[in-house]
């Protein structure tokens, strides 16, 4: 259920690191727990983070939920369609529901990241948080 090729957070992000940067979006596991996404704020490309910020937020029916980059890097590209059509978040979180696409600044600390299957573990072995 979950890609081998992502590395995911405890506040259930999943980043792809790919040639000096890395992809950003939210669990299946997350998506599940916040229910029907309504409302996405991402930022500016351009803007800098340092690991750990918050970079955005999503509305949802039940609750709004904080984004956090675990990585500190410049936005260069973020999903257009996640703000014009949340409901991609509810349909494909891990694929066309990225979020945002972030220049490294560094190395990645994996230190607080976990593999897919360590991730698996830590939400209790369910495949999706149904």
């Amino acid at each position: 259920m979950y890609p081998s090729d992502c590395l995911y957070t405890k506040e259930h992000e999943w980043l792809k690191v790919e040639d000096g940067q890395c992809t950003l979006g939210i669990t299946t596991f997350a998506q599940h727990q916040l229910g029907e996404i309504v409302f996405a704020e991402l930022p500016e490309v351009g803007q800098s983070f340092d690991a750990r910020d918050e970079i955005g937020t999503l509305e949802s029916v039940k609750a709004v939920a904080e984004v956090y980059t675990p990585v500190a890097g410049e936005i260069i590209e973020i999903n257009d369609s996640v703000i014009d059509d949340p409901e991609v978040l509810n349909d494909d979180p891990q694929g066309a529901g990225w979020l945002v696409k972030i220049k490294l600044s560094g190395s990645v600390d994996e230190g607080d990241l976990m593999d897919a299957a360590a991730y698996q573990e830590y939400i209790g072995g369910g495949d999706d948080g149904k």
